[in-house]
């Protein structure tokens, strides 16, 4: 199996910054990559997302599977193609989605069933379909094992058994894969909160890894109502199982404070809907946090979003237009929104990048939290 050269290029303490090498073009890490959740991010052009600096998007197995099928993205050229983008695509397995938005589900050995929340059609996903979907007919660069997605709170005795259906579920998700030039595979280490269990995850990912093996190593699990100083507890006692040498992943995660912790505590990879879904509902991203564009005092506004920010929708409009854009019902507001977010959210991973690679990342990540949460 192909794991792509992943270059480090500078570290401090935890914290590195490197690239990781594809054949469709290089990611910088710590990487943010948005969520393509339909073959789009949502209420943005590809074309921004590329400007805005993002390497990489995450395409979403479940979506694509159930509209418009996998097998017509297949016949329509594959992802890159059907939805514009040239760059390296990562496709979560779609566990996470049956969990959280079907509507009737039963786990078993073999996989999960369950009902389409679009019209409750029958489906059957295994790791083995799984990888199908995503390596063979949606052409991702980087596919994900099938996990369970723990519940939280879990019980220990819970917690444990997912864990170990997880693991049995990527042994096979490594053997449907198989040997690829082009293409990897992401195991991810599960848990919950209990430490015992995420080490002995990730030391049986590291050892299935050792003869070829993952390419890199997820995270996933988190994000789920844990809240801020378990996710960073987690990590820390997580983070130091997983090889040097290879990526590491912090799935479906997160605001910008959890970005900077996390990265602080050695992570490399990142996605969120959080730009998009907030630019959606008038919200805008800012180191001091989020603020609501739909407040009164931006009726009159005529400063931009940002002008830090080497976007238009950041710089050439001022607060005043797109609050009255958004508190009209505009899509034009959420447009902008959403390309202003992600664009700051790229604009964050820049300088983080830089910091570490400068050796001024502990001190930037201080002055980040000192100021974090003053917005509104």
């Amino acid at each position: 199996m192909a794991k792509f050269p992943f270059e480090i290029i500078a570290r401090e303490n935890n914290a590195r910054t490197g690239v990781l090498k594809t054949q469709r073009g290089d990611i910088r890490t710590p990487a943010f990559m948005p969520v393509g959740t339909a073959g789009t991010v949502k209420g943005v052009y590809m074309n921004q997302v590329r400007g805005a600096g993002s390497d990489i998007i995450l395409g979403n197995t479940y979506h694509l599977m159930l509209r418009p099928g996998a097998e017509r993205v297949k016949k329509l050229g594959g992802l890159h193609k059907f939805g514009g983008w040239n760059g390296p695509i990562l496709t979560d397995s779609g566990g996470f989605q049956v969990w959280s938005l079907s509507k009737l589900r039963k786990m078993t050995e073999e996989g999960v069933t369950f009902q389409s929340h679009i019209d409750g059609s029958k489906y059957m996903l295994s790791p083995e379909r799984s990888i199908e979907i995503q390596a063979n007919l949606l052409g991702a660069d980087i596919s994900m094992q099938l996990d369970e997605c723990t519940e939280f709170p879990s019980p220990f005795e819970s917690a444990e058994k997912s864990m170990e259906l997880s693991l049995r579920w990527g042994k096979r998700s490594l053997e449907a894969f198989g040997e690829r030039e082009n293409q990897t595979l992401f195991a991810i280490v599960q848990g919950s909160t209990f430490q015992e269990l995420r080490r002995r995850s990730a030391e049986a990912s590291v050892h299935e890894s050792t003869a070829g093996g993952y390419g890199g190593f997820a995270i996933g699990g988190l994000a789920v109502g844990e809240g801020h100083n378990a996710m960073c507890e987690t990590l820390e006692f997580t983070v130091p199982f997983l090889p040097q040498d290879r990526p590491r992943y912090l799935m479906g995660v997160g605001k910008p404070i959890d970005l900077v912790e996390a990265v602080y505590r050695g992570i490399d990879m990142f996605d969120c809907v959080i730009p998009t879904r907030s630019g959606r509902h008038g919200q805008v991203w800012t180191d001091r946090g989020p603020y609501n564009i739909k407040n009164a005092r931006f009726a009159e506004d005529e400063g931009s979003l940002d002008r830090t920010i080497n976007c238009a929708a950041s710089q050439d409009y001022s607060k005043a237009y797109i609050h009255h854009l958004v508190r009209s019902g505009e899509l034009l507001g959420s447009m902008l929104l959403s390309w202003h977010n992600i664009a700051y959210f790229q604009n964050l991973m820049h300088r983080i990048r830089a910091t570490i690679e400068a050796g001024d990342f502990v001190e930037f990540r201080q002055k980040f939290r000192a100021n974090y949460g003053a917005a509104e």
